[in-house]
């Protein structure tokens, strides 16, 4: 009777908890699916079978995005929450990076976007290519565990890393440089950010300091750095000169049973990525739960019902990504870099386009919602939500305004990386340091699925339809997205700061008349 009771108790809080994540869902994807529809039925019309597809994985992307939120919040949170808390509390240095180690290997090996990346690189097995982004995300996580736990500033250890990243880069073939900056996007998606974000927020409350809420963020932007320096390393010893892509498939659909049979055969292949990313992480969590303090039963059906629920929502979502807006991606941008009006080319509208684009597609990536919470709450409503969501909208659509601007003009990717993460250094030293960490978890997590399935076919298609070197140029645009929320989210530091210093001002002026007086 009581367990019965307790089923009622979750189920009746999951369907009112899933039915706001789907609003929620829907309006991040709405603004999206409506400009793709719009260039559909003005200059870039598409075929049948693709506008169907599209149809079709937009709604899967809803119904995913919105499982997939209730998933992580009842389930990959309080799993990171807890390995965090009990790894702290052993105050053993080995426990911690073993922990921290095999953690970070098992969720990257796993990360489904990985995969994606590693198929169109050619040069580099692709088996060695995942694990050693798996084994540099491992020893960064170690990194930033030991950093939480020894209270090392999280600018310098960046400052030091991100110099030493640029310094590589001059010894590893041009062509390999883009895929080794948009590997350290891809490691950070729906599957790694919110068990990271929740670890490092597990370390970081057991320490009772005030800087222990500034120290819980920070952990992802280290992480994305491993993969960089990994994957150059393998660029140095492999020296690839060709690497060649895989073009997307376009969908050849002549009705709706054909349509419905494609998504159902496809659903097996996403459905078994899932399950490898979620299988090494919740048999890792039951054996760490072993020799630990094991969580109450209420506590461990919750965690059950919400990995239940992550499944079944990023499966649901990768499938509607993969298979609705990648076709549609890679076929619009073959569109735009085709477009004439009035006999004149007009294929620099590619430029204005993605920046629009940008702006409401970080919107939709699952990764994004989470990081929203986590700042709140971290916070307690000091970086409200709305003013983080708009920072990283401006950032994503520049980055991408920058991307198609290089595709268009062929200039390498380092005229780009090496001002802006210059800059984005620089910021370090005048934003409060939460900022800072903020800034770089955001360059994380803006680079998702959203960013590899739909950004990315968009700019290898405009940058085949106009001839241009695929390898070298359409790789590297989950990179630019990665950096330029760095920078926006810190000059909102900036205006942060600035805001706070004035109201100290107006308050102490304020006390200096009531003293007069």
């Amino acid at each position: 009777m009581r367990n019965k009771k307790l089923k009622n108790i979750f189920v009746a809080r999951d369907f009112s908890a899933l039915g706001k994540t789907v609003k929620e869902a829907f309006s991040s994807v709405l603004p999206i699916t409506l400009i793709v529809l719009l260039l559909c039925f003005t200059v870039c019309p598409l075929d049948t079978g693709v506008f169907l597809t599209f149809t079709v994985g937009a709604l899967l992307l809803i119904v995913g995005m919105g499982i997939f939120t209730l998933g992580a919040d009842a389930a990959m949170l309080p799993i990171g929450d807890y390995i965090g808390r009990q790894m702290v509390k052993k105050k053993s240095a080995w426990v911690i990076i073993l922990v921290s180690f095999i953690v970070g290997t098992l969720i990257t090996v796993a990360e489904p976007d990985l995969s994606v990346l590693a198929e169109q690189v050619n040069g580099v097995p692709g088996f060695v290519l995942i694990i050693s982004v798996g084994v540099g995300v491992g020893v960064f996580l170690v990194i930033a565990m030991m950093r939480t736990f020894l209270h090392i500033p999280l600018k310098y250890i960046l400052l030091t890393m991100y110099v030493a990243t640029i310094a590589l880069s001059f010894f590893v073939p041009r062509q390999f440089v883009p895929v080794a900056f948009d590997s350290g996007g891809v490691t950070t998606g729906p599957m790694s950010v919110p068990f990271i974000l929740s670890l490092g927020a597990g370390a970081a409350s057991m320490r009772s300091d005030k800087h222990s809420g500034n120290d819980s963020f920070g952990i992802t932007a280290l992480c994305s750095i491993g993969p960089v320096l990994s994957v150059m390393i393998l660029g140095i010893i492999y020296n690839p000169q060709d690497i060649p892509y895989e073009p997307t498939v376009i969908p050849a659909v002549a009705d709706s049973r054909e349509l419905i049979a494609m998504f159902l055969k496809n659903t097996p292949k996403y459905a078994w990525e899932v399950a490898k990313a979620l299988l090494p992480l919740v048999a890792f969590y039951f054996v760490f739960m072993i020799f630990n303090r094991k969580p109450s039963r209420s506590e461990i059906i919750k965690i059950l019902a919400g990995i239940a629920y992550t499944y079944i929502g990023l499966t649901v979502f990768l499938l509607g990504v993969n298979v609705g807006f990648m076709p549609t991606g890679s076929m619009l941008g073959q569109e735009i870099a085709a477009l004439e009006i009035g006999g004149v080319n007009c294929n620099w509208v590619i430029i204005p386009l993605g920046m629009v684009i940008g702006y409401f597609v970080v919107m939709a990536e699952p990764a994004v919602h989470v990081l929203k919470k986590q700042v709140e709450e971290i916070t307690q409503g000091a970086i409200p939500g709305k003013a983080l969501s708009l920072s990283l909208g401006v950032g994503v659509a520049i980055s991408i305004g920058l991307a198609m601007t290089r595709i268009y003009f062929d200039f390498p990717i380092m005229y780009v990386l090496i001002p802006g993460y210059s800059l984005a250094l620089i910021l370090m030293f005048f934003v409060p340091d939460i900022f800072t960490a903020i800034a770089f978890d955001s360059g994380g997590v803006a680079s998702g699925a959203m960013a590899t399935s739909f950004v990315l076919p968009l700019a290898i298609g405009f940058c085949t339809g106009i001839g241009g070197d695929v390898a070298a140029n359409a790789f590297g645009v989950v990179a630019l997205i990665a950096m330029m929320p760095i920078i926006t989210i810190q000059i909102l530091g900036v205006v942060y700061k600035i805001k706070t210093r004035k109201a100290k001002v107006a308050i102490s002026s304020d006390e200096s008349e009531e003293i007069i007086g």
